[in-house]
């Protein structure tokens, strides 16, 4: 039975929460004419609210993506908040090429070695991400003209990178984005230079440059049956080249009225069926239209701002919220139906207010796609995934 109770004392917060707000959360101030009145307001809060990594952790690993000032724990709401809720962390982009690697000799480790101190301190695994991706390459990567120097770059990028955080990191995404939405190998400067191998050269240097470490390929939408089999077509591959790929990642960018749940159902099936990990890394569910009913999470592909593609700048209707309550809660029973064969489900940030899906594929939108609010408060959905637990 769950036990309420009337609290007009900050520090007694929601179990999970209790210390990840300050003592002002639930104060509202009000100013008339000179006169400013504050006012605390009694919480009713469930003192014996399980947190997401309690609840699922007989199942997988619950992870966030973090931004650099959580990273560096700046925001100190959001970092206890982290701490309590979730048991792995993905860097959102501080691992990505255009960061680490900046210049030919460059390397800058400084934030990457922050989030391995921050996870070991918090009992997390760290999945880094990535190693390989054709988007956010260093400029001198985009200038060059040759294989030689592509090759050169490729190989010691991986050799440096992966080695370093070799026994510090549990997984890496090896390569990310790799394939077009027929399932074909995207045109990217890898597959130009270095040829449809590259894929497999990547996973084997990986897999000698950090040998304690998992290796998986991470896209989007390859749940879609033409990218799911160019997905499993490139698994086959690796592994028939005696290469080591440990499994794979479905980002799981959807939009929360249209989840192709009998799609991700089949893929769990199929990719599970190769004896690789089954993942969701990067989960987030939209509640906003896209311009011309696009379906990617291509980075590349944007639009200009129109009013009415932001609807609810003001606030989430409660319809809206149930909704997105009620698709989180048929993804999360689906996982559940599978187990041991899904091993994590990463959110793709924190708090509504840091998603990318505020500014992607249109800059200035405010979009509402995971648990936690613009306060890090939790929202309907939040306990509707609970809830998928005991149903």
């Amino acid at each position: 039975m769950s036990i309420f109770k009337i609290s007009t004392d900050c520090n007694n917060y929601f179990s999970f929460v209790r210390k990840d707000y300050d003592c002002m959360t639930n104060a509202r101030k009000w100013t008339a004419g000179k006169i400013a009145v504050t006012l605390t307001i009694p919480l009713l809060v469930n003192v014996a609210q399980p947190t997401l990594k309690e609840t699922f952790k007989n199942d997988f690993l619950i992870g966030a993506a973090l931004n650099t000032r959580q990273i560096e724990e700046k925001d100190t709401g959001a970092a206890r908040l982290i701490a309590s809720q979730f048991n792995a962390v993905t860097p959102e982009n501080i691992m990505k090429a255009e960061v680490i690697h900046p210049g030919w000799d460059t390397y800058r480790f400084d934030l990457a070695d922050e989030l391995v101190a921050y996870a070991r301190k918090n009992n997390m695994k760290v999945n880094a991400h990535n190693l390989i991706w054709h988007s956010q390459l260093p400029a001198f990567v985009r200038r060059m003209k040759d294989a030689d120097s592509v090759r050169s770059y490729f190989v010691n990028h991986i050799n440096t990178v992966a080695a370093r955080y070799d026994g510090s990191v549990y997984s890496w995404d090896v390569v990310n984005e790799a394939l077009n939405e027929d399932g074909t190998m995207r045109n990217s400067i890898f597959l130009q230079k270095l040829g449809e191998d590259y894929v497999v050269d990547a996973f084997r240097l990986a897999q000698k440059a950090t040998p304690h470490s998992k290796l998986y390929y991470n896209d989007y939408n390859i749940e879609q049956p033409k990218k799911r089999a160019g997905a499993i077509a490139l698994i086959k591959k690796i592994q028939a080249a005696g290469v080591r790929i440990d499994g794979v990642g479905i980002q799981g960018h959807w939009r929360a009225a249209h989840v192709p749940m009998a799609d991700i159902e089949e893929s769990i099936r199929a990719f599970s069926a190769l004896g690789i990990e089954v993942m969701f890394t990067e989960l987030d569910l939209s509640v906003l239209p896209n311009p011309g009913d696009r379906t990617t999470a291509d980075v590349g592909q944007t639009a200009g701002y129109q009013a009415s593609l932001n609807p609810y700048p003001d606030g989430l209707p409660d319809s809206v919220a149930n909704m997105q309550a009620a698709a989180y809660a048929d993804l999360f029973r689906l996982f559940l139906k599978y187990p041991g064969k899904v091993s994590r489900v990463t959110f793709w940030g924190v708090g509504d207010g840091g998603s990318w899906l505020n500014d992607w594929p249109i800059r200035g939108r405010t979009n509402y796609p995971l648990l936690f609010d613009r306060q890090l408060r939790p929202k309907k959905a939040y306990f509707s995934v609970l809830a998928a637990k005991s149903h």
